[in-house]
């Protein structure tokens, strides 16, 4: 059986169940049970997940990037400033193509308009900053912005912005969907 690696925050934490159902059978789904934050966080613990799981992926579908733009003190802007972020976003992907040349990224998902201390503008500018050069890279990209975007108040829950039941379905969905096109 293929074998499948979640990485990513909470957004990942919320559809991972729904991924795995989709791909009972065909694929051994594991995901680290730390929340994997902001990119930098994922590069540091990334060899410790790694050396738990003890086999390498057939395909990774990895994201981060809602805390990266999340806004701690409003003078200091986004959490990682997106030169940062674009260099640890590389740093993750070079060791993440040690692993498997079969890289999938997910864009960061939206939150509510009310949300406060993250803004969809600062999400869309770091997705549309990051997404060209994954692909330059060979990553595939799976648009899990542009899936919630028209349902956010169906799919982002009350704390406006992890996942509802519909939106972890949806999301788990479309991931489950994005490995299988690439079986």
């Amino acid at each position: 059986m293929k074998k499948l690696l979640l990485l990513g925050d909470s957004i990942r934490l919320g559809y991972r169940e729904e991924v795995a159902k989709h791909l009972e059978g065909k694929f051994e789904v594991w995901s680290p049970e730390d929340n994997c934050r902001f990119a930098k966080y994922t590069l540091c613990h990334l060899r410790g997940w790694l050396e738990t799981w003890g086999e390498k992926p057939d395909i990774i579908h990895w994201n981060n990037g809602l805390w990266d733009t999340c806004v701690r003190y409003e003078e200091d802007g986004c959490f990682v400033d997106l030169e940062e972020y674009t260099r640890d976003m590389f740093k993750v992907l070079r060791e993440l193509k040690k692993l498997t040349p079969n890289v999938i990224f997910a864009t960061t998902t939206p939150v509510h308009p009310e949300k406060l201390m993250q803004s969809n503008a600062d999400i869309d500018r770091y997705n549309a900053h990051i997404v060209p050069l994954l692909q330059a890279e060979g990553v595939i990209i799976n648009d899990l912005n542009t899936l919630v975007r028209p349902h956010i108040d169906e799919y982002i829950c009350e704390d406006k912005i992890h996942m509802t039941d519909a939106g972890k379905a949806a999301c788990g969905k479309a991931v489950a969907d994005i490995v299988m096109g690439m079986k």
